[in-house]
């Protein structure tokens, strides 16, 4: 699989990269052996991206991921994961994790983009996933925590980088504005962009997509599905919009874009799943795979030839932005502008 570099680090990683937040069982549970089948899979199809987060599962994600790559070379695949919520016992059981994930609560996340808490967490990170090192570390939804996050957490994971222990470093959103601020402002040399960059949702041009071009940083794309609307060959009422019921206006748009793809001899989530490299300064897809069927339905969709006319028709049709680039960089190492 192709391999694509994050800009002025020597960190590249595979097109595809693989989500481990769903074997965290978000949602619901995934089997153990599902778990690890779907790493097993995803390697097998040479897949070397892999990212967790102790928020997922609540360090379950972490523990299962690191233990299914243990096997492995580790100079043969990148790992990131993420900084900013510490786990810490919970002394306020009910049962079940409260944010998504179906494990049991016997800890809670705790907010700390500190130094310390930096620090703290990434050496969680290694004790929980048995490995050596992390490859990418990011700030994970500093949302309200700009100040503490960039001038405490950002910096210490600079240290880190400088002194070789991480291969870069950068922050994880679901917003694209404050992103653009960290590649502007801090150390950053890529950002996680959730969702913003998609068939549905094309925000991030009017932010940090401009600014990683102009800067020569890297942007990973995740959430491209938009939480399940773009996922299927064709949608329908009920399906989920970022995480909340997709309103009839989206429903449609998203069947109208469907209809356009067909016509190319494609599919929606095929479509969905190329649309980000329209942009140079995205170097990455990741998404999420619970199953071996899962990541074998993703790397078929990641395999489908996208025709270029594709995103012609769909600015003119306007079901798209304009300022969407015309040419698609799959495949290809992005330029440096």
């Amino acid at each position: 699989m192709h391999q694509r570099k994050i800009q002025n680090t020597s960190v590249s990683l595979t097109e595809l990269g693989f989500g481990a937040s769903v074997i965290g069982n978000l949602y619901h549970v995934t089997p153990a052996d599902d778990a690890r089948a779907a790493v097993d899979a995803a390697w097998e199809a040479g897949l070397r991206y892999f990212d967790t987060a102790p928020h997922y599962g609540l360090g379950l994600s972490e523990r299962r991921l690191g233990a299914a790559l243990r096997g492995h070379p580790r100079d043969a695949y990148v790992i990131s994961s993420k900084v900013g919520r510490l786990l810490v016992p919970n002394a306020e059981l009910r049962g079940v994790d409260t944010e998504g994930f179906v494990v049991r609560d016997d800890l809670r996340r705790q907010w700390d983009f500190s130094r310390d808490g930096v620090l703290r967490s990434i050496e969680d990170t290694l004790e929980r996933t048995g490995l050596d090192r992390l490859d990418i570390v990011y700030l994970h939804d500093p949302d309200d925590h700009w100040r503490q996050a960039a001038e405490e957490a950002m910096p210490t994971l600079a240290e880190l980088r400088d002194q070789g222990v991480i291969g870069a470093i950068g922050a994880g959103m679901n917003q694209s504005a404050m992103l653009a601020r960290f590649l502007r402002e801090t150390a950053a040399d890529v950002v996680m962009l959730a969702g913003r960059y998609t068939l549905l949702d094309q925000s991030a041009l009017d932010d940090v997509l401009p600014t990683a071009r102009e800067l020569g940083k890297s942007v990973v794309a995740v959430g491209v599905f938009n939480s399940g609307l773009l996922s299927q060959d064709r949608p329908t009422e009920g399906m989920k919009y970022d995480y909340q019921d997709a309103p009839p206006a989206l429903v449609a748009r998203a069947r109208a874009i469907a209809a356009v793809c067909t016509a190319h001899g494609t599919t929606l989530p095929a479509a969905a799943i190329a649309f980000p490299y329209t942009h140079p300064s995205i170097i990455n897809v990741t998404l999420g795979m619970r199953n071996p069927e899962q990541v074998v339905r993703n790397v078929e969709l990641h395999r489908q030839h996208i025709p270029d006319g594709l995103w012609a028709d769909l600015r003119a049709q306007g079901l798209i932005r304009s300022d969407v680039p015309a040419e698609h960089g799959r495949g290809r190492e992005p330029r440096c502008l």
